[in-house]
C-alpha cells in the first residue's frame, strides 16, 4: 500500500531539510520526498502543516502489567503528543522481567514502539539485594551481571541506574554491569547519586564509570538533579567531560516540578533538607491525600503507610530548566510516570509543550529542537532507521499545526490530549488521527539493532 503525505512543510534535521514537498510511503518505509505527487492508494492532505519524524522519547517509565495484561494509559498519552519510539526501564527501575515485557509486545502491541533499558535496581532486587541502603555482595553482583547480560542479549538498549535511589549501590556493581555496554556501544544511562549542592560529584561518578568501563553514559532528567541554581556550573562540568573523550549527553524535561513516590529516597529527611522547602512544595498525586499538598502529618503517614504513592515536587527553577533545555548537550525526554490517569503531565504534554514555549518562542531554534526530539535520540540509541525522513527509514510520521500545537494537560488534569497534531503515523498506518487513537496495537518491541 502506498501513502501520499501532500504539500506539507516537510522538516528533517538529520538531513538538514525544510522544505514543502510530498513524501511517499510504501510497506511501512519512506520511499521519497519529492515535488511530484505520485499515485497513491491513499493521501494525506499536509497543506499549511509541519511533517517530521516520530517523536522520540528517549526517557519515560512504561505502563506496569495489570492482571496480565499491558495497560496503556502512558503509552496512549505518548502516542497522543507525537511519540512513536520510547524507552523505558529508566532510573533502574522495570515494571516487570524486560525480556517478557518485550515478547509481550512482540505479540500484543503497543500504543507506539518500546524499547527497555534493563535497570540496575531491578536486577538489584531479583538477584537478593533488596535493602536498598545495604551494599550487597559479590556473589550477589555475580548474579546481576549474569540476568543484566541475558536481557541484553534478548534485545534490551542498555542498562539503567537509579542510583539516588539505592544509595547503598557500590561501584563495583556500577562497573560490572556497565561494562556489559561497552562491547555494542548501548547507553548507559543513570539517576545519579545524588542532586542539589552534591549533584557535581554525582554527575562526575558517571563520568568515572566511564572512563572506568569506556561506556557512554545519559545523564537523566538533568533538570531535576540540577535545577536548584546548580544547571551553569552543571553544565560546564558535562562539557568538560564530553571535552575529555567520554561520550555524554544529557535529557530534561520541560516543566519546573519533579516526579517520583513519597517513599523515594527524595524524600528522606536528610535528602529532602537539601532542597530548603516546607512540604507544601509536594503534591500527592495519588492515593488517600491526591491532590492535597503535604503537611508534616500528611508526609510521615504517607511515606510510613503508602510509599508507593506518587508525588509532585514543585522545586525546580525555571531559568535553570531553560538554561539545560538549550544547551546543545541536553535532548528531551518526558520522563512520564503515571498512575493510572493520576500523576505529572509531562507524560501526556512535554513534545507539544517544547514546541510551543520553546521552539516556537524562538528560545531555541526550530532545526535544533525537532532534532532533540528525533534524531539524536535515535543517534544515541543506535536506531538508524527512526527519528528521520530518509528513504528505507521506517514511516514514524507527526503531522501537526505548528502555530497552534499546544500541551493541555495539568497538575489537577495529567492526561488531557494536546491540541495541533494532525495525525501519527507508525509503520505508515495511521495509528491516532486528530487527538484520537485510531489504532493502540502499532507499535512493536524495539530491540537493540547490533
Amino acid at each position: 500500500m502506498k501513502t501520499l503525505i501532500k504539500g506539507g512543510r516537510i522538516l528533517d534535521p538529520a538531513q538538514n531539510l525544510d522544505k514543502q514537498a510530498n513524501l511517499l510511503i510504501e510497506d511501512g518505509h519512506i520511499i521519497c520526498i519529492t515535488k511530484e505527487e505520485p499515485a497513491a492508494d491513499r493521501v494525506i492532505d499536509a497543506k499549511g502543516h509541519m511533517v517530521t519524524p516520530g517523536f522520540i522519547d528517549i526517557h519515560m517509565h512504561e505502563d506496569p502489567f495489570e492482571d496480565g495484561e499491558l495497560r496503556q494509559d502512558i503509552s496512549k498519552s505518548m502516542l497522543l503528543m507525537g511519540v512513536t519510539t520510547a524507552m523505558g526501564g529508566n532510573c533502574g527501575d522495570n515494571y516487570a522481567d524486560p525480556r517478557t515485557y518485550l515478547d509481550y509486545i512482540d505479540a500484543h502491541g503497543n500504543c507506539m514502539n518500546l524499547g527497555l533499558f534493563v535497570g540496575h535496581t531491578w536486577t538489584r532486587e531479583t538477584c537478593g539485594g533488596t535493602d536498598k541502603y545495604a551494599p550487597v555482595d559479590d556473589a550477589a553482583i555475580d548474579r546481576m551481571e549474569a540476568l543484566a547480560k541475558d536481557c541484553l542479549d534478548k534485545g534490551c538498549m542498555g542498562v539503567s541506574f537509579g542510583v539516588k535511589y539505592v544509595p547503598g549501590t557500590r561501584m563495583e556493581e556500577m562497573t560490572r554491569l556497565a561494562a556489559l555496554c561497552t562491547p555494542s556501544g548501548r547507553l548507559v544511562t543513570s539517576h545519579v547519586r545524588n542532586d542539589v549542592s552534591r549533584v557535581f560529584a554525582a554527575v562526575k561518578e558517571m563520568d568515572d564509570l566511564a572512563k572506568a568501563t569506556g561506556c557512554r553514559v545519559q545523564i537523566s532528567h538533568i533538570g531535576s538533579m540540577g535545577g536548584y541554581g546548580q544547571m551553569a556550573q552543571l553544565l560546564k562540568d558535562v562539557e568538560g567531560y564530553k571535552a575529555g573523550g567520554t561520550d555524554i549527553l544529557c535529557d530534561c524535561y520541560p516543566y519546573t516540578a519533579f516526579s517520583t513516590t513519597i517513599g523515594a529516597t527524595t524524600y528522606d529527611p536528610e535528602n529532602y533538607a537539601e532542597y530548603n522547602a516546607d512540604y507544601s512544595a509536594i503534591l500527592m498525586s495519588t492515593g488517600k491525600y491526591a491532590g492535597q499538598r503535604c503537611t508534616k502529618e500528611i508526609y510521615d503517614w504517607e511515606r510510613a503507610n503508602a510509599p508507593d504513592d506518587i508525588t509532585v515536587g514543585f522545586l525546580m527553577t525555571e531559568e535553570d530548566v531553560d538554561m539545560a533545555l538549550r544547551h546543545p548537550l541536553v535532548v528531551l525526554g518526558s520522563d512520564g510516570l503515571r498512575h493510572h490517569d493520576q500523576g505529572h503531565p509531562r507524560a501526556a504534554g512535554a513534545f507539544p509543550r517544547f514546541i510551543a514555549e520553546y521552539i516556537r518562542t524562538g528560545k531555541v531554534g526550530l532545526m535544533e529542537g525537532i532534532a532533540k526530539m528525533t534524531c539524536i535520540s535515535a543517534e544515541r540509541l543506535g536506531l538508524s532507521k527512526k527519528g528521520n525522513l530518509k528513504p528505507g527509514s521506517d514511516a514514524d510520521i507527526v503531522i501537526f499545526d505548528y502555530e497552534n500545537i499546544r500541551d493541555t494537560a495539568t497538575f489537577e488534569e495529567p492526561v488531557l490530549v494536546p491540541e495541533g497534531i494532525d495525525y501519527v503515523l507508525i509503520g505508515g498506518e495511521i495509528a491516532a488521527k486528530d487527538g484520537k487513537i485510531v489504532d493502540p496495537h502499532l507499535g512493536k518491541a524495539v530491540r537493540y539493532e547490533g
